[in-house]
């Protein structure tokens, strides 16, 4: 029976996510702004197979070149689609299940946070509110950006690591904190950036209350982002120093990626038509940034209520619930406030925003703290005078507000129709049938052609299908014959028959971490800008192109692995000690 009490809210959040993830019950995909994820999840499958880890290197997007994207956008996603690829299912299904496990766990991770400060009626509240709130439609049925909402779900888990850390004061839940941060991290780069300094601010708060409450304070919750940073290492320190090999700083402030062409009206965040487009200059975008009118109603609610209870210094018991309350809704307001264009000067004075490209992304945030607080408004009945009906009450409030929100905002998690073009054919690869999402033109081409800001920064990007690679080494000068290749993720090797001193390019695009060899000795290459040259004396020579891990990623993988031996290690002396 108990299990039952402690996984019941947890079912409930979950059936109830289910006018979120229908769209994935249907056949085949639809289009998104990155219609890339099948492809992703595919490359990532078959450098997996490769026995490549972690996966740092996909062989045929950037044009069939190769593409170093799993060493610069957060991979945690796409382990997952390959996790079920390598069970069995489709690339397509594969794609899909990951997508909707990313949207469940988003709930399941705010009902634990919800829970610890509110109660188990006000976390399903929460998770419900958090599941359905409109930029979480956004991210995943519009602009198809799974490496945010999969950020977005592990937000929870990180906060409750911390405030759980706080209250109890051990390592075990500083460890599940520190996982929720990785996760952050391995997920989508900038949501970190983003949620960083939130988190550290808790802390600190959270630092100062111990102090002033107990005389003596705990250094437990900064576990939670320094372990976090530990694990993740393998992946952030690689993407942060081998980002100069690549074309990604070129891209920030061009074209419709700058912040100040994509600030919100502040009308926008109340109410804004939905749409599939882009975000462009001014109020009329393709698509829609509200807040949710009931997030926006009961986060008011929630911190005018709280407010008044503390001036009136009524329940000095529950005054620190109170004041997290406060803490909520000021992030919940500052978060709102970034995207607007009364924030400019923050932006323009701290540089690294200029990363973000949209200020928009700030509704990650205020989807997370405003559906806390319409959580919270769930536990103000607590204090309803009649204390025996007030567990009555608060079930029927928070029943009443689900079924108003999934009526509401269920409406918003739809795909866009797949139109024809002007021949009267349909453009893009979607089908019900996943092999179309694996052809040549659909990865080397299709999804290649979307996003390749991560190719080398001279690199020539073919303008036309015609000019992807084939595969094929190329003669540059003189008269040598290349049979025997094999290419596969980790390895390009042929037998390379020359006649004459010859100049061969083999259609690889340089990245640090490609060794070449001349029957089996080192040689040095030549970076041109459509692969890598080599020059083959006469006679027959065995040649590789081989895939190891640059001096940077060793180390960052060492540190990962001694971060999360640490923290077992941790765990298992904090359990003795509990024991003991």
């Amino acid at each position: 029976m108990k299990v039952v009490k402690i996984i019941l809210p947890i079912i409930i959040v979950l059936v109830l996510s289910f006018w979120a993830i229908r769209p994935l019950l249907s056949p085949g995909l639809f289009p998104v702004h990155d219609d890339t994820q099948v492809q992703r999840v595919f490359e990532m499958t078959k450098s997996l197979n490769a026995g490549m880890f972690p996966v740092r290197w996909s062989m045929d997007l950037g044009f069939g070149f190769g593409y170093p994207i799993f060493n610069f956008y957060a991979p945690l996603a796409y382990y997952s689609g390959s996790f079920f690829n390598l069970l069995g299912f489709n690339v397509l299904i594969s794609a899909k299940l990951m997508m909707g496990l990313g949207i469940l766990l988003s709930g399941i991770f705010m009902y634990l946070l919800g829970k610890e400060l509110f109660g188990k009626a006000a976390g399903v509240v929460a998770a419900l509110f958090y599941v359905y709130a409109p930029y979480h439609a956004v991210d995943i049925y519009v602009r198809g950006d799974v490496a945010e909402f999969w950020a977005y779900a592990f937000i929870p888990l990180a906060f409750y690591g911390v405030i759980k850390t706080y209250k109890e004061n051990n390592f075990k839940n500083a460890a599940i904190g520190a996982l929720g941060f990785a996760g952050i991290i391995l997920s989508h780069n900038l949501t970190a950036m983003m949620v960083s300094p939130f988190l550290l601010l808790l802390i600190l708060v959270l630092f100062l209350a111990s102090f002033k409450k107990e005389k003596k304070v705990s250094f437990n919750p900064f576990w939670v982002l320094i372990f976090g940073a530990l694990i993740s290492c393998f992946y952030w320190l690689p993407a942060l120093s081998e980002m100069k090999y690549t074309n990604v700083l070129s891209q920030i402030g061009q074209g419709g990626f700058s912040y100040w062409d994509n600030f919100v009206c502040p009308g926008q965040l109340w109410t804004s038509p939905w749409g599939f487009g882009g975000s462009v200059p001014g109020c009329n975008d393709g698509l829609s940034f509200m807040i949710g009118k009931l997030h926006i109603i009961l986060s008011f609610a929630s911190a005018v209520s709280a407010f008044i209870l503390l001036l009136i210094k009524k329940f000095r018991k529950d005054s620190e619930n109170f004041y997290i309350i406060l803490l909520l809704f000021l992030g919940f307001v500052f978060s709102a406030v970034l995207t607007l264009q009364i924030s400019k000067p923050l932006w323009d004075s701290i540089r690294l925003m200029a990363f973000f490209q949209f200020p928009w992304r700030f509704l990650v945030m205020a989807s997370f703290f405003s559906s806390l607080l319409a959580g919270s408004s769930v536990w103000f009945f607590r204090f309803f005078p009649f204390k025996k009906y007030a567990s009555y009450l608060d079930f029927g409030v928070a029943t009443v507000l689900l079924a108003f929100l999934i009526f509401v905002s269920s409406k918003y998690f739809i795909t866009s129709p797949i139109l024809p073009t002007a021949s009267g054919e349909y453009s893009g690869i979607y089908s019900e049938n996943s092999g179309k999402y694996t052809t040549k033109y659909a990865i080397s081409w299709f999804a290649s052609n979307l996003t390749h800001e991560y190719m080398p920064s001279d690199f020539l990007v073919p303008e036309n299908p015609s000019q992807i690679s084939n595969g094929k080494v190329i003669v540059k000068k003189g008269n040598v014959n290349i049979k025997n290749i094999t290419r596969t993720p980790v390895k390009y090797a042929f037998t390379a028959e020359s006649k004459n001193l010859s100049s061969i390019v083999i259609p690889v695009a340089y990245f640090p971490f490609w060794s070449a060899y001349i029957d089996g000795n080192i040689y040095k290459l030549s970076v041109l800008d459509n692969g890598v040259g080599i020059k083959v004396s006469p006679g027959i020579h065995q040649i590789q192109l081989k895939y190891s891990q640059t001096p940077v990623e060793l180390l960052s993988d060492l540190i990962s692995v001694a971060g999360i031996a640490a923290l077992i290690a941790g765990i298992i002396l904090s359990a003795r000690k509990r024991y003991e």
